[in-house]
């Protein structure tokens, strides 16, 4: 008797080894996606530690080897050297891996975390465990939403760290401006924002479609479509600063959204072209010009701004998601 027990509660307790549930379902499901996500990381993090240590000290001294930063630089000066090359396209891939990171997390989700699994009859027959069709959408959200969420933060901290060391070099070449489109999103918030966005995206196109190759195809429409929308309006989620110059444009110290001429009453006109011609500016009736702008210091409120709409759309994505599932499978939910 005693033999038969040990035997009983050995063998138990052999087959509740190991993790279980619907978290461990999901992360051996998708285990490619996430060993993936991890490799992608990974590049762009070594990729963004490169060019923060050796990467910015080899384009800087080669710069300053050909004399480039002096007012009379030698005949060898090439401000775009080999090591600048290098240098850039480490840069390049960092930001790039977060530029893309919100499309491919549209795709995946779409095809593979949902449309796929409604397609092939596995959700279905989750559901019908002990799994609940709610249950199920929400572990499907949380836990990538989860690791894009690490994932993404480690590359935009890394993107900031390199953009606090290499402005020196930034100023000298004249290249990437703190607004320009995959800088501003690598810099802060949006670029998170637009991963969590993507992924309500396609898990609400994998509801709709059902099947991955049509959801994986809406997903990444739509989400262009919204990125391209916000990225329109961003520079008319703040207040402008306006600069204006009797004789000629202002400079550019920032991100540039209007500009013309000033007639003699206030009134903006579009710029006639006179350049110095008094005679034309005095018969268009023209005594200054104008530049509305964001100065750096918008950065931040620029991106809490966007970064509020996008989480916002994320929100009533993952609403309506939750509805359709719901008016899908009745009761279930």
């Amino acid at each position: 008797m005693t033999a038969v027990t040990t035997l009983d509660t050995s063998t138990v307790g052999t087959a509740s080894r190991g993790p279980r549930g619907l978290l461990w379902a999901m992360l051996r499901l998708h285990r490619w996606a996430l060993w993936f996500w991890l490799l992608l990381v990974a590049v762009g993090a070594g990729a963004l530690l490169w060019a923060y240590g050796p990467g910015v000290d080899a384009a800087w001294s080669e710069y300053r080897s050909l004399h480039c930063e002096t007012n009379h630089p030698g005949l060898g000066c090439v401000s775009q050297g080999p090591a600048y090359t290098m240098y850039d396209t480490a840069v390049d891939i960092g930001a790039g891996i977060l530029d893309l990171a919100p499309f491919l997390t549209a795709a995946w989700a779409g095809a593979a975390l949902i449309g796929r699994e409604l397609e092939n009859g596995t959700a279905q027959l989750a559901w019908t465990q002990s799994v609940s069709p709610a249950r199920w959408l929400a572990a499907k959200l949380a836990v990538p939403a989860a690791l894009l969420t690490a994932g993404m933060l480690v590359l935009t901290l890394l993107h900031r760290l390199l953009w606090s060391a290499d402005g020196p070099l930034r100023a000298a070449m004249g290249s990437r401006s703190w607004y320009q489109g995959t800088i501003f999103e690598a810099n802060g918030t949006v670029g998170i924002s637009y991963a969590l966005l993507g992924l309500a995206v396609g898990v609400l196109a994998g509801l709709l479609q059902r099947r991955a190759l049509p959801a994986l195809g809406l997903a990444v429409v739509v989400l262009a479509l919204l990125t391209t929308v916000l990225g329109t309006v961003r520079p008319y989620l703040w207040p402008l600063e306006t600069l204006t110059n009797k004789h000629g444009y202002p400079a550019y110290i920032g991100m540039v959204v209007d500009e013309g001429a000033l007639t003699s009453t206030g009134a903006r006109v579009p710029d006639p072209i006179c350049v110095d011609n008094t005679k034309c500016l005095a018969e268009h009736d023209i005594v200054g010009f104008y530049r509305d702008y964001h100065p750096s210091s918008h950065f931040w409120p620029l991106q809490l701004m966007e970064t509020g709409i996008a989480l916002a759309l994320t929100a009533l994505t993952v609403l309506i998601a939750f509805r359709l599932l719901k008016r899908r499978t009745g009761a279930a939910v």
